[in-house]
């Protein structure tokens, strides 16, 4: 199906994907016109092999190659100056084309088999909590792609860290499962002034990960000004008040793997409020804060 041009929801370590051929502009067509997604805001594209970077992305920095040794395959991404193989549209006109290759074996198999690089969002309509089970994307995309290929829940949850390698200094443009701290330890010069980034990055441009239930962030302890017999908790220690649902995560993994399920099950509850309480902005604290400051806006 994916070979003729038809979209397939596929499973990964982060979220599920909605994947296309990537260098067939028709079919990248179908997944912005599935996902109700802005046609300027430019597509992952999958790989299952180290060989498929050089076919795609030129002029790659040293710092690049290490990072791609490092944490290829896994949940990171790659922003690098695109081939003409990459046609624009997946790319949203830009120069450079961002690339992962998943960790899950399934995801990989799945695009060998495929034979093509497969450009992927997550799978959910634009601007929903990204989907981190096949039943999530059911919901949401039920009749509008060609098949679901389904899987385990994704182990991480939290879409992944992208960092831009297409200039002399490394900048991080979406904290992820690969933290800063880990990415210091491979390149410690990379940046995180967002005034550097430098073109539109996935994910990046619009209102994302939100439900339907209104998002407020809470600090440990706190009381809110405002209902609670109509709302979701969700954190790392025990509310102050009585929500009408809670989950309590076991550490920042937990929490970031349930994120987006949380939100989910908070609309089929039919709640009107969530809410989330922060963590310290380091290590993966820095994502989910970056998640939830998204979800909030």
């Amino acid at each position: 199906m994916l070979r003729a041009g038809q979209t397939v929801i596929f499973p990964t370590e982060t979220v599920y994907g909605l994947g296309a051929d990537a260098t067939n502009p028709a079919a990248v067509t179908a997944i912005y016109a599935a996902k109700q997604r802005p046609a300027d805001n430019p597509l992952i594209v999958h790989i299952w092999h180290h060989d498929q970077v050089d076919e795609l992305a030129c002029n790659l920095p040293d710092y690049a190659r290490q990072l791609i040794r490092e944490f290829f395959p896994g949940p990171f991404s790659l922003l690098l100056p695109k081939r003409p193989l990459i046609p624009d549209i997946t790319t949203a006109g830009s120069s450079k084309v961002c690339l992962r290759m998943p960790s899950l074996e399934l995801a990989r198999r799945f695009l060998e088999l495929s034979g093509r690089p497969v450009a992927a969002p997550s799978a959910n309509l634009s601007g929903r909590p990204s989907p981190t089970r096949w039943q999530d994307c059911l919901e949401d995309m039920d009749g509008r792609v060609g098949a679901i290929l389904t899987g385990p829940e994704a182990a991480f949850g939290l879409e992944s860290t992208i960092v831009d390698a297409s200039g002399p200094v490394p900048v991080l443009l979406r904290p992820g499962a690969i933290t800063l701290e880990q990415l210091r330890l491979v390149v410690p010069e990379i940046a995180t002034n967002q005034k550097l980034v430098r073109e539109i990055t996935p994910g990046m441009k619009y209102r994302h990960y939100a439900p339907e239930a209104r998002v407020y962030l809470v600090t440990p302890g706190e009381v809110p000004a405002l209902p609670v017999d109509r709302a979701g908790y969700i954190g790392l220690t025990p509310p102050a008040f009585e929500p009408a649902y809670q989950l309590l995560a076991a550490n920042l993994q937990d929490y970031g793997r349930q994120l987006f399920s949380f939100f989910r099950e908070c609309d089929r509850r039919g709640l009107n409020t969530i809410l989330a309480q922060t963590v310290d902005q380091k290590g993966l604290g820095r994502a989910i804060m970056n998640r939830l400051r998204k979800a909030a806006a």
